[in-house]
């Protein structure tokens, strides 16, 4: 049980910290309305600080007393080093979290409301802070990881798909696309297509890449890419062009195109897209009916191809070694990972194969 004056000390301390809390979401509020223009940010982070001020209670502002608090106005030189708004936002979301361990740890032993809210903020905000930070990514960002990407993850309908792909990040891939088609094609068996369904999919897997800071892409639809707030689009011949495509995601997102033979490969690279899907190189049923282009169409692409490309099409670890000296450095997989009994080890065991023919 508290005494009276450390009841006086822990109300002046859960002041301080809610204080510290709210002007820090603030921050990232204001961040995320005006420098990243994400109203879903902005409402995300305005809900966490309007719910600490609502356990905000007067007593704890009545015993506020700035006069006597020997820490008031000290700075720190770390704070004359922030050099950029990303800077800025990290060191205000650390900020964030700290006042938030206080509330929670001071606040079990006066509020317990205010002590579980503050530790539901906290988790909240570790997910907001790296949608923030990456929502911030710009292209030349994005392009830059792009091209430390040689695995790439292709996902299809399967059960369990966010702990698939959560395993394959945890091994080490850092690019993934998300693919369910709009006409139902390779739904799983007695699913109906559904957007909403796709969103809430695309929203969940786009926010555990960005955890892992890995690059999300979402396959032919761009209005979902730009609703979940994905890196990029992957066309396929049939989609929309891609000038189309880059006048509606901007010139900070990644536009990859599928391609089938050389004119297709100089046609991608004419329109700007920032990487090449070269396949498909073996029949797969990812693409039934189409015909399989070889080794040769690889050697070509590593001959010619100024973008980073990846070969596609049936690739697994039995396979790897040849795509790999037909000159591909890179390869996307889908049955590789998907339908492995241990997605994280497959995973694992393709990059470590890319790594050993580089």
């Amino acid at each position: 049980m508290t005494t009276s004056p450390e009841r006086a000390a822990i109300e002046r301390l859960l002041d301080a910290n809610l204080d510290r809390a709210r002007e820090g979401l603030r921050v990232l509020e204001d961040w995320a309305r005006f420098a990243l223009d994400r109203p879903d940010l902005v409402a995300r982070t305005k809900d966490l600080r309007q719910r600490l001020g609502c356990l905000h209670q007067e007593r704890y502002k009545l015993a506020r007393h700035t006069a006597s608090d020997p820490a008031a106005g000290l700075a720190h030189p770390a704070q004359a080093e922030r050099q950029n708004g990303a800077s800025v936002l990290a060191a205000n979301a650390a900020r964030v979290q700290e006042a938030l361990r206080v509330l929670e740890e001071f606040g079990r032993l006066e509020d317990p409301a205010l002590a579980a809210e503050a530790a539901a903020i906290r988790y909240a905000l570790y997910d907001l802070e790296v949608d923030l930070l990456q929502a911030g990514r710009g292209g030349d960002e994005r392009r830059a990881l792009l091209r430390r990407c040689h695995l790439y993850l292709v996902t299809t309908p399967v059960e369990g798909l966010e702990g698939l792909v959560a395993a394959a990040l945890a091994a080490g891939v850092r690019l993934v696309q998300y693919r369910a088609k709009s006409d139902g094609a390779d739904a799983l068996p007695g699913a109906a297509p559904d957007d909403r369904h796709r969103f809430a999919q695309a929203s969940a897997l786009r926010q555990l890449c960005h955890r892992h800071g890995a690059l999300f892409l979402v396959n032919d639809r761009i209005d979902l890419a730009l609703a979940v707030g994905a890196d990029g689009v992957h066309l396929g011949q049939g989609d929309l062009p891609p000038a189309v495509a880059r006048r509606l995601l901007g010139p900070d997102r990644l536009i990859g195109r599928s391609t089938h033979h050389l004119e297709d490969l100089r046609q991608a690279v004419a329109d700007g897209c920032d990487y090449i899907g070269v396949g498909p190189v073996n029949a797969t049923p990812t693409k039934p009916g189409r015909e399989s282009v070889g080794l040769a169409y690889v050697t070509q692409a590593a001959a010619e191809c100024p973008l980073p490309f990846f070969a596609i099409g049936g690739i697994d670890l039995a396979n790897l070694a040849a795509v790999r000296r037909a000159g591909a450095e890179r390869v996307a997989v889908v049955r590789a990972i998907t339908a492995a009994e241990d997605p994280g080890a497959a995973a694992a065991a393709l990059l470590a194969g890319l790594e050993a023919g580089a």
